[in-house]
């Protein structure tokens, strides 16, 4: 069955059906959504969800027994998405695959965080990777300072100050005006994997 491209193959959805028999709640459903999307950590996650539990801006599909409850802003990274359930000695496993959920959906109204995650994954990282390293966004303050924390081979290297001020920070200042600054959080006093 498929809902917004969200496949649910047959196997997964008499799995769930019986796993949501079993819990002593009426109208309990699956509440599906991705945590950190549109970035290389990005996880695909799905959890009980009792009848009123559901969050504002959430989409509600129908499925053969049972109900899912999908996260609004989580639905562009849930595209293709297919869940399904395999049996195995243990009992079985689900499986979620969204290929769509570590790439950043950059549409006219995205977000500037998720301007940044874009940038941050599909221009900066890849320079760092020669290094061993990379950059992550950790917060956006309310003032627009973007706060990064780089890892890898960048965490303790001396010229990660410069890789900053004139690369990271001059790209995304560039390509976004918005922005009033970068802020590193990163602790270059651990110089373990440093590259020199």
């Amino acid at each position: 069955m498929t809902s917004h491209n969200i496949t649910v193959t047959k196997d997964a959805q008499a799995y769930l059906r019986d796993l949501l028999s079993k819990q002593d709640a009426d109208g309990i459903g699956v509440r599906i959504f991705v945590e950190r999307p549109g970035t290389p950590h990005a996880e695909c996650c799905m959890a009980y969800c009792p009848a009123g539990e559901e969050e504002e801006g959430d989409v509600k599909f129908e499925y053969d027994g049972f109900h899912a409850w999908i996260e609004g802003k989580s639905l562009p990274y849930l595209e293709d998405a297919v869940i399904d359930f395999k049996k195995d000695s243990m009992g079985g496993q689900l499986s979620f695959r969204a290929p769509k959920s570590r790439v950043p959906d950059i549409g006219p109204d995205a977000t500037l965080e998720e301007k940044i995650h874009h940038i941050l994954y599909s221009e900066i990282n890849p320079h760092l990777a020669s290094h061993g390293g990379s950059v992550q966004l950790l917060e956006l303050t309310d003032d627009n300072m973007a706060v990064l924390e780089f890892g890898g081979g960048c965490q303790g290297c001396a010229a990660v100050e410069v890789t900053l001020r004139h690369g990271v920070e001059k790209t995304l200042l560039e390509k976004l005006p918005e922005l009033s600054g970068v802020k590193d959080t990163t602790d270059h006093s651990v110089t373990d994997n440093a590259y020199y």
